[in-house]
């Protein structure tokens, strides 16, 4: 006979008095005393999170929040004037494009860093990556940006500040140095690091998971999407861009030749 195991959660509990974070009482331990950034760590990576952690966690929080028009901000925009009731639905429409080619684009380039740093040699690894995107004509997760040439100063301040940070061990953003000069040699000329490539290295340096990095630039995007949502309540957008997409995209019958 087997013993069927039960699933268990660290997470939180409470009593008809009393609510519980981990081992944490949430009145007498958390609130006034922790920050949002303090808590939100200590629950996603099951650790008490030193100083650097937070520094790091939100000087990234800041960098993914916000980026403009894009498509999840549109979409927030658009579903918001549908269905103005109901902004948790115009948010979270904006979450969705939060993914491999827009945001959450950090994952697939931890992904290549876990591969440089468990190759036996990095360079050779970092190689192997640079041609295999090249052969694919397909940039590699990190780099390349159409709006910042020839750098992402975003990318840059973030790696300055990471080396500052004496606490953290350096071997993802060494990793993410190789892959770049990599890519470079590979381009035969210099490509864009952009700030997703930094912020995977960063997340890496503090701990983070690869498959739990996409999570902050939901928690972050979600910030910045709700900033959005406030200004089309005070400026609408949403109307226009719906105006604009109708006028510029012509019908063309089934079979005829666009002209």
């Amino acid at each position: 006979m087997t013993t069927k195991t039960i699933p268990t959660t660290s997470l939180c509990t409470h009593t008809l008095t009393s609510l519980t974070y981990g081992d944490s009482n949430l009145v007498e331990d958390l609130m006034g005393k922790k920050t949002f950034t303090e808590v939100m760590l200590m629950q996603i990576l099951g650790r008490t999170p030193r100083p650097v952690d937070l520094r790091i966690t939100d000087v990234v929080l800041i960098v993914l929040m916000e980026h403009g028009l894009t498509p999840s901000a549109i979409a927030a925009r658009l579903i918001y004037m549908s269905a103005p009731e109901n902004l948790q639905g115009a948010v979270s429409a904006g979450l969705l494009a939060v993914g491999s080619s827009f945001v959450g684009t950090m994952e697939n380039c931890s992904k290549l860093l876990d591969r440089i740093l468990a190759a036996p040699d990095a360079d050779a690894e970092a190689q192997a990556i640079a041609r295999e995107y090249k052969a694919l004509k397909s940039p590699v997760p990190g780099f390349g940006h159409h709006l910042h040439k020839p750098v992402d100063p975003r990318a840059y301040k973030l790696l300055e500040m990471g080396k500052a940070e004496h606490e953290l061990q350096g071997h993802r953003i060494r990793a993410l140095e190789t892959l770049s000069k990599a890519v470079d040699e590979a381009a035969g000329r210099a490509i864009t690091l952009n700030a997703t490539g930094a912020v995977a290295a960063l997340l890496g340096e503090i701990e983070v998971p690869t498959n739990v990095m996409r999570g902050f630039a939901v928690i972050s995007r979600a910030a910045g999407l709700v900033a959005h949502i406030v200004e089309e309540q005070n400026n609408p957008s949403g109307r226009f861009i719906w105006d604009t997409v109708e006028h510029a995209i012509p019908f063309v019958r089934p079979g005829a030749k666009q002209e």
